[in-house]
């Protein structure tokens, strides 16, 4: 398999990281975008049974988008029982119902029992069938945990690397210490309740100033709403800064027109 770089820096992790098994795949360009799919979650191991148009293969090499080594690491088997022989245990997709009693998981919970095979050192292999039909019963009946995907029973294919993609995601997810939210700040951080305070004490002072709050009897639902809207959100130090520079300007503007009379 020729290179036209090296590719991303991609590696297995420690112990035993799942494999993705490629039965019968159809197209060169599937492959690729399985590898690329892989990388995106952090998988490596990648076996093919019986890849129709030969291997290695130029075109996969192509459409992985830099995860070659993948490709070049994969291995190729005659079937389904010699791709999971040194496996312990074995996951099947399957996009529809099976009639069998069998362990069933969705892709998290599928990500989840991988990464606990993984602190186990068990070798774990997931089978994806070819393009057009799927895993067939045979194949199935090598695995003791079927994978589904609930997605819009209208409208519910996937294609391969779709496929992989998702379980790659859960995989990486199941590990991944991101928060799921957060305030993004730059160089900046959150203002304080203090600064804050001293920030409405600027606002309120020229509001009280020109006359925006000289109905009495409403000026206190009118600061609180205003008080409000500040504290409702993550306001910055910066935006802070801009907020009392914004009032400041206002008050300067309004002296220089002369508008500082009693309203």
């Amino acid at each position: 398999m020729s290179k036209r770089d090296d590719g991303a820096d991609l590696h297995p992790i420690p112990g035993e990281s799942p494999i993705i098994v490629l039965v019968e795949p159809q197209m060169a360009d599937n492959i690729g975008m399985v590898a690329r799919a892989m990388a995106n979650g952090g998988l490596f191991h990648l076996r093919l049974v019986k890849p129709r148009d030969g291997w290695p293969n130029e075109r996969a090499v192509i459409v992985s988008s830099g995860a070659q080594r993948i490709l070049e690491k994969a291995t190729v088997h005659e079937s389904v029982g010699d791709a999971v022989a040194d496996c312990h245990r074995v996951f099947a997709t399957c996009p529809r119902p099976r009639h069998i009693v069998i362990n069933t998981r969705n892709a998290r919970a599928a990500a989840e029992d991988l990464r606990a095979a993984n602190a186990q050192g068990q070798r774990v292999a997931v089978l994806f069938g070819p393009e057009r039909n799927g895993l067939t019963a045979e194949d199935i009946a090598r695995a003791d945990t079927l994978v589904k995907y609930p997605l819009n029973p209208a409208h519910n294919s996937l294609n391969l690397a779709q496929a992989v993609m998702i379980l790659s995601y859960e995989w990486w997810m199941a590990e991944e210490k991101t928060p799921p939210r957060a305030l993004q700040t730059h160089n900046t951080a959150v203002a304080t309740k203090g600064e804050l305070d001293n920030f409405m004490g600027h606002l309120l002072d020229e509001l009280d100033a020109c006359g925006f709050l000289r109905n009495e009897a409403k000026r206190p639902g009118m600061v609180r709403n205003l008080r409000h809207w500040f504290e409702r959100g993550e306001v910055t130090e910066q935006e802070l800064r801009t907020l009392h520079g914004v009032v400041a300007e206002l008050s300067r503007g309004r002296m220089i027109r002369g508008r500082n009379e009693d309203r």
